[in-house]
């Protein structure tokens, strides 16, 4: 690779970095912003808030970055060409193919960062969050039990806290507890604390008392105790077991699914179009960096003007990403649609291919010119100024 050669593909890639992380956050905070009650109605932490909630990044890189790719290409081209540097170096025996070389490297680390979150990075940061999700909503005691509120876990029993303390200690914690038919228990108790062992969890009681209620007695049991454990396994194990989707899905795994796959049997043709998604994710780059090249690689002088083909290439870019997201939806219910989006994106790549080697230069048509002069001489007309020629 020589000095122009590296002048370009560091350009190129810092560009890339910079729209990449622009774009990534600006989507990531409005994303975050829609996760703001894990805090406020279920307790939780800035760190769990922002741990959660940054598991969806690489899915946001993986569609971001052919995206970012596509417009630093586009700065990096429109730079060379502002400056005369396309022109310079086709005088200088640079053809538009061998100019091209640089961007295709820089492709080459966008496309192998794709296919590394594409196959594993997006599919695990999606099993954490679910993962994290099933805990969070499995813990009772940070999303059921609010200070100052009846919390019923299960239809005959009630817990309620006064408040929270440092250290996870509870106090002013009332439980009436009506599952057992034959007897009806109430407990109240200074303070307690949750232990978890490997027998289970429980809520450790300290400093109250307990009245039993039996059936067929009149006067009820009363019994003042130091320290009760009171057995709250069965709602602290909810939500433990997580049933894995698509997204979270590792890229062999969609390869070769179990045939006993409950998910698989009832939705396989997701595993089909996800499968397909996976595999393209890193074509895509080559797509959208040929397409680009294609319409604004060819040298042109500073009066020619670079508006249509910056236009065309934008609407060739998103018209062929459109239309993979439109095949992969379809793609769920029959196999023809995967053969349509393969074909378009390696179409894209020839065509754009064919452009850069035969050197044509992408303008607008004589016609359309004709037009848009016009729309412009009657739309200064209109604001009483003179038409430039």
């Amino acid at each position: 690779m020589g000095s122009i050669d590296r002048y370009i593909f560091r350009t190129t890639l810092a560009s890339f970095a910079l729209v990449l992380v622009s774009l990534t956050g600006v989507i990531w905070i409005t994303q975050a912003l829609r996760g703001i009650d894990l805090m406020t109605s279920q307790g939780q932490t800035i760190l769990t808030f922002l741990g959660i909630t940054s598991l969806v990044i690489p899915a946001l890189v993986l569609i971001i970055s052919p995206i970012a790719l596509m417009i630093a290409i586009s700065h990096t081209l429109n730079k060379l060409a502002t400056d005369s540097e396309i022109i310079v170096m086709n005088a200088a025996g640079f053809s538009p193919f061998r100019l091209f070389y640089p961007f295709f490297y820089a492709t080459c680390v966008v496309a192998l960062l794709v296919a590394f979150i594409a196959a594993y990075l997006a599919p695990d940061g999606m099993r954490r969050i679910k993962q994290w999700d099933a805990e969070i909503t499995a813990d009772v005691l940070t999303n059921i039990l609010q200070p100052g509120r009846f919390a019923q876990l299960d239809k005959n029993l009630t817990i309620r806290i006064r408040e929270r303390q440092p250290g996870g200690i509870l106090a002013g914690i009332f439980i009436d507890d009506r599952r057992d038919p034959n007897e009806r228990v109430s407990i109240v108790a200074e303070r307690g604390e949750v232990v978890k062992n490997e027998t289970g969890s429980f809520l450790v009681l300290e400093t109250g008392n307990l009245q039993r209620f039996e059936a067929g007695k009149r006067d009820p049991a009363l019994v003042a105790f130091g320290r009760y454990g009171f057995d709250m396994s069965k709602f602290s194990n909810q939500g433990r077991d997580v049933t894995l989707g698509i997204r979270e899905r590792y890229l062999w795994e969609l390869f070769s699914p179990s045939e006993d796959d409950p998910v698989y049997k009832q939705i396989p043709g997701q595993f089909r179009s996800a499968l397909h998604d996976s595999l393209l994710a890193p074509i895509y780059p080559f797509a959208f960096a040929v397409l680009t090249f294609a319409f604004l690689g060819a040298p042109r002088t500073t009066r020619q003007s670079r508006n249509f083909s910056i236009g065309s290439s934008i609407i060739a870019v998103f018209g062929l990403r459109m239309a993979g997201f439109a095949c992969s939806v379809m793609a769920v219910k029959s196999s023809g649609p995967v053969l349509v989006q393969y074909a378009m994106v390696f179409g894209a790549i020839g065509i754009g291919l064919w452009i850069i080697v035969s050197g044509v230069v992408v303008e607008p048509p004589p016609g359309l010119m004709e037009a848009i002069n016009r729309s412009n001489a009657r739309i200064a007309r209109l604001f009483g100024r003179p038409a430039t020629a």
